[in-house]
Order: structure tokens, then sequence, then C-alpha cells
């Protein structure tokens, strides 16, 4: 009986697990990361400082999910910025965009720059 046993041959560690948490790290950081670039709509709020007095006759663009209605009256999108043209004086004259219930952010922003790139740059964005 020997008090001691022969030594064994070291092992080499396993790789695998070491794999494993490394190709998860790098799906996390390809998840967390932002690929696009971000567009800033410039639009002031409601109550905003520096923003010129109301004037003229009511210019509310509501939005749904379905239909663009001017005052209450719907108006599609192509015809929008001929109409919103009637009751402006100038470009920068305030109109103002209001999404109802059911209306995604993306449609709202479509309408907001449809109407920038019809020259209108008084938009206000209210809740």
């Amino acid at each position: 009986m020997t008090l001691f046993e022969p030594p064994r041959k070291a092992r080499r560690p396993s790789l695998t697990p070491l794999i494993d948490v490394v190709f998860l790290l790098l799906v996390f950081f390809m998840l967390a990361s932002r690929f696009g670039t971000e567009v800033m709509l410039p639009m002031p709020l409601v109550g905003s400082s520096g923003a010129a007095p109301y004037s003229g006759p009511p210019r509310l663009v509501d939005v749904t999910p379905e239909q663009t209605l001017l005052n209450g009256v719907e108006t599609g999108e192509a015809a929008l910025a001929a109409a919103l043209a009637e009751l402006v004086e100038t470009p920068g004259d305030t109109i103002v965009l209001r999404g109802r219930s059911g209306a995604d952010l993306q449609r709202i922003v479509s309408v907001a720059e449809a109407l920038r790139a019809a020259g209108f740059t008084g938009l206000v964005l209210v809740e």
C-alpha cells in the first residue's frame, strides 16, 4: 500500500464555456447598439418661450390612424398643404398638430414632414 498515489496528468481547461460567454457578449452588444442615424425634427412644444402668439383662423390638424382632419373636416394628405395655404398668411404661422387615439408616431411624423416639405415651418405638436 502506497501512501502517495502517482500524480495525475494535469487536465487542460476546456475553452467551450469561455467561447459561449464570448458569443453571448457579442449578441448582447449587437442587440444593444444602434445602427441607424437619428433625425431630429425641429418642432416647438406648446407654451415654449419665444413662440409667436397665435393669430388668424384655426389651423388644427388631427391625425388619426385612417385619416387626416383639418379643423374637423376630413382632408387627404395630398390636399392638406393646399387647404392650409388658404388659412395662413405666412409659412411661419402656427399650425397645430394633434395625434388622436390610435395614431402611431410614425404617421404623425409623416404628416409633419409633408407639411415641412410644403414650406410650413410653424408646426406645433400638442397632446
